[in-house]
């Protein structure tokens, strides 16, 4: 499939630990109430910002190892209260992956990640099995956070010129839902936690 496309062939090799960039870091933690991370070429979480911490997880309280978007997406049971549409997310989130488990073929590192999710999660295999593929890195998201209520946020993928197999994910509060106010509150409730 890859070759068909003009694409190099998996060299079997895993390549070296991922970290994000100093000038990336700098971005999302500039940017405020808008929640902002950074997923490497396996969808690890590399960066978040306060916001991002806020509104999805407290990513430092998770061990390292833990840190994969796809992982807390079925492992995490406060992740499926976050989402009111958690079913039809983690299908679309699923055939997403594929597309970069498909460029990575050999790398122990993705097949380690997906053994372990067969292991431990009926949905994750099930929506495995259906092997479909998914492109779009942009839409509209809605969650249901438990300190603030609802949340509705339009999103977007940006891949780094430098290193184009990571992902800078944004996300920008509707205007006229209520999202901007509800949002810095938590923001700032997590700015009191830090400072405790």
């Amino acid at each position: 499939l890859l070759l068909g496309r003009g694409e190099e062939a998996p060299t079997g090799h895993p390549p070296p630990p991922e970290s994000a960039s100093p000038t990336l870091r700098r971005l999302i933690e500039s940017l405020g109430a808008t929640p902002a991370f950074i997923l490497g070429r396996r969808w690890d979480y590399l960066a978040w910002n306060r916001a991002a911490r806020a509104v999805i997880t407290d990513f430092e309280q998770i061990p390292a190892p833990a840190r994969n978007h796809l992982w807390l997406m079925f492992n995490d049971p406060s992740r499926r209260e976050l989402m009111p549409d958690w079913e039809e997310a983690a299908r679309n989130c699923v055939a997403k992956f594929r597309v970069d488990h498909a460029r990575h073929l050999g790398d122990p590192s993705f097949e380690e990640l997906v053994q372990a999710l067969r292991q431990c999660s009926r949905d994750f295999c099930r929506a495995w099995k259906r092997h479909e593929v998914g492109w779009s890195g942009a839409g509209r998201k809605e969650l249901r956070h438990p300190d603030v209520g609802p949340l509705i946020f339009e999103h977007a993928a940006f891949h780094p010129t430098d290193d184009p197999e990571q992902r800078l994910i944004l996300y920008t509060p509707v205007p006229g839902t209520g999202t901007s106010e509800r949002l810095d509150e938590l923001c700032e409730l997590m700015r009191t936690r830090d400072d405790e």
